[in-house]
């Protein structure tokens, strides 16, 4: 029986898992070590390894619990053998789905030791973690070009939760507007709110479906021929035509297929006109400020009333981490805040517990704040440089190339193309490209026709892993 097992459980018929677990107290040297020697293989080895894994039948889910517990060193055993090889390799250069970043060594520290240190990051009470998310806060708006001290926030899960604090305290603005109170009443106090976006994301969607707005219940608005971009006059026509009193619109600055980016000047001076709430999804293209080729691209950025973006994508911290940026913290905060008498103190500073979804939140500040002390802002800035030279250069490929099609310009770090024949014939080139493990691309429809979308968003990607991903998708052609 171990040293620490005899000092805090005196009982004799303590349960076998508390001997085991202070039993790993004593040993976690030899545990942390082990956990070191795995994640340092998988990361360094994420080069060599299949992009994904197609078959899972390894692993069966239905296999019941143990009774008895075998220890950390055990566990971890089974860990290397049942789960580590059935793992996507999407922390290396050429997973290319979605728009997934790969962890950088400073965030996967910054990771460990969020767990080590397991802080409940509510507020100021009893830790520095609220004092750090703010100043983590205040770096990204200053990476984004945001004017100092306009812009407050919180970190969420991800762009899916942010996307879902714009709406709920977008509406409780509007409601504020015409002197009805949201938040108090519930939304059917509104007597009208209309949506209109043009492009929105899925996750916007999904957003209105949560909220109970509704998923079809926003306006659709043209996008300008052949873009995802907001087709100005028709949004203005369609704001001038709406009867609501309570109004909000959808940008985009950089959509998940073409990344276009919406005219948000000229977006901002109509929401300005109309009373409308402008929230912007800038999930990944917020970071575009950092190149100095593109950071036009986020012209009124700062005028917007709320902003999405994500860290776990350009950021390349580990997920989940996603920002929401406001310029009405305090709106935030009155729909979010938590009422319990635990929950008062006369700590200063941010009550994070009161800006967003969750009451208990992990310190998703700790990994941003190692990243961005290692590396500063010119480390970001040249992974955002590379990665749009990269989609540049897929592109450039894809144009010279005689059996594949570009199928728009990339405006920053998306290539969006197909290959020959048919739609049908295209969703099978995909699977066989996919199935090379060399690379991974999502599929997207896009002007109509089916295509295959590489996103580059991961520091790792080198030259070498461009000329595998061309020698890949050749292969099965």
């Amino acid at each position: 029986m171990s040293r620490l097992l005899n000092r805090a459980e005196s009982s004799p018929t303590a349960p076998t898992a508390r001997h085991l677990m202070f039993d790993d107290l004593e040993q976690l040297d030899q545990i942390l070590a082990a956990t070191s020697d795995m994640a340092r293989a998988f990361v360094q080895g994420a080069d060599d390894m299949d992009v994904t894994c197609r078959d899972f039948s390894a692993f069966d889910p239905s296999r019941p619990m143990p009774g008895q517990g075998r220890g950390t060193l055990d566990a971890l055993r089974a860990a290397k053998e049942e789960i580590l090889p059935l793992l996507a390799a999407s922390i290396g250069p050429r997973y290319l789905g979605f728009v997934t970043g790969g962890t950088t060594p400073a965030a996967l520290a910054g990771d460990w030791l969020t767990a080590a240190v397991d802080q409940n990051a509510t507020g100021p009470e009893g830790s520095v973690t609220a004092a750090v998310e703010e100043q983590v806060i205040n770096w990204l708006c200053d990476l984004a070009g945001l004017p100092e001290g306009r812009f407050d926030g919180v970190l969420t899960t991800g762009a899916t939760v942010s996307n879902l604090l714009g709406l709920v305290a977008g509406r409780q603005w509007c409601g504020q507007q015409i002197g009805v109170d949201v938040d108090a009443d519930g939304a059917g106090v509104l007597p009208s709110f209309e949506i209109f976006a043009a492009s929105p994301h899925a996750s916007m969607i999904k957003g209105l479906s949560v909220t109970g707005i509704g998923r079809n219940s926003f306006t659709k608005v043209a996008t300008q021929p052949g873009t995802e971009e907001t087709d100005i006059a028709d949004l203005k026509a369609k704001l001038a035509a709406s009867t609501a009193k309570a109004k909000m619109v959808i940008a985009s600055a950089g959509t998940v297929n073409a990344t276009d980016f919406d005219n948000l000047v000229a977006i901002a001076d109509l929401c300005a006109a109309f009373g409308a709430w402008l929230h912007v999804d800038a999930a990944f293209g917020m970071f575009a400020a950092l190149d100095d080729r593109r950071a036009h691209l986020l012209a009124g950025l700062d005028r917007a009333d709320s902003i999405t973006s994500d860290g776990h994508k350009w950021m390349n911290v580990p997920y989940d981490c996603g920002i929401f940026l406001t310029r009405h913290i305090r709106v935030l905060e009155t729909c979010c805040r938590a009422f319990a008498p635990y929950l008062q103190t006369e700590a200063v500073g941010n009550m994070y517990i009161n800006r967003g979804v969750e009451n208990s939140r992990r310190f998703r500040a700790l990994p941003l704040w190692l990243a961005m002390v290692a590396y500063g802002r010119d480390g970001f800035a040249g992974i955002v440089r590379a990665n749009c030279d990269q989609a540049a250069d897929l592109a450039q490929w894809v144009r010279g190339h005689e059996r594949l099609e570009l199928l728009s310009e990339p405006k920053l770090n998306v290539t969006m193309f197909t290959g020959p024949g048919s739609d049908d014939d295209n969703r099978a080139l995909l699977t066989r490209i996919n199935a090379t493990g060399k690379l991974f691309m999502t599929p997207t429809i896009y002007g109509g026709r089916f295509g295959f979308r590489a996103a580059f968003s991961n520091w790792r990607m080198q030259d070498h892993d461009m000329e595998i991903v061309r020698n890949a998708i050749d292969s099965v052609l």
